[in-house]
């Protein structure tokens, strides 16, 4: 890899590192596995395709956080069995209480204007999608955040997802209808916006 195309990986993992953890968390809701799995997508694109053009990297590092993402649903699986395999055999006296909202808390989001009220607008809007996003169907999430957070046009989506132009399309709007609902019934219409 020479000089220029190492630059140009890096820049571009800098630049969709953000974007790529919320992608992660929204799809697994656990912030370390969803570091993890960004970790290991820049890891396998840097490894396997860091001598790519620049103008592939996005398509490219899309496909594989997705496979990263659904890889950890199989092992979590696959975990899951043994585990209630060999705690059938122990006791259940000692279990932990586990509050799974917990793990969605956003205290790091540094994507704010300048102005404060504005920021504050921002913000409070911007929570109240990720709330609504966390609800939707995953081929729907995953649908909507390839297409408008990371601005794939639709046949980029549909390869990426692994489906037809036609379902990228149908998950989507079904994912803005519900977005559009739910922020509707917090008091938001974007509409006025």
């Amino acid at each position: 890899m020479n000089l220029s195309s190492h630059y140009e990986l890096s820049q571009f993992l800098t630049d969709v590192e953000r974007r790529a953890y919320k992608q992660a968390l929204f799809a697994v809701r656990d912030e370390h596995a969803a570091l993890d799995i960004v970790q290991d997508a820049m890891l396998k694109l840097a490894e396997k395709y860091g001598d790519k053009p620049v103008e592939e990297f996005p398509m490219l590092f899309q496909r594989i956080l997705q496979n990263t993402i659904r890889d950890y649903y199989r092992r979590q699986k696959i975990r899951s069995f043994w585990t209630v395999l060999f705690s059938s055999l122990q006791s259940h006296h000692d279990e932990e209480d586990f509050d799974p909202l917990d793990t969605l808390q956003d205290k790091g989001n540094n994507s704010q204007p300048a102005e404060p009220e504005s920021a504050l607008d921002q913000s409070q809007l911007l929570a109240l999608i990720e709330e609504a996003l966390i609800d939707l169907p995953a081929r729907q999430r995953e649908a909507f955040l390839l297409r408008y957070w990371e601005d794939l046009d639709t046949a980029e989506t549909a390869a990426t997802m692994g489906c037809s132009e036609g379902s990228v399309k149908t998950h989507c709007s079904r994912a803005t209808h519900t977005l559009a609902a739910k922020l509707k019934e917090k008091g938001v219409n974007l509409n006025e916006k």
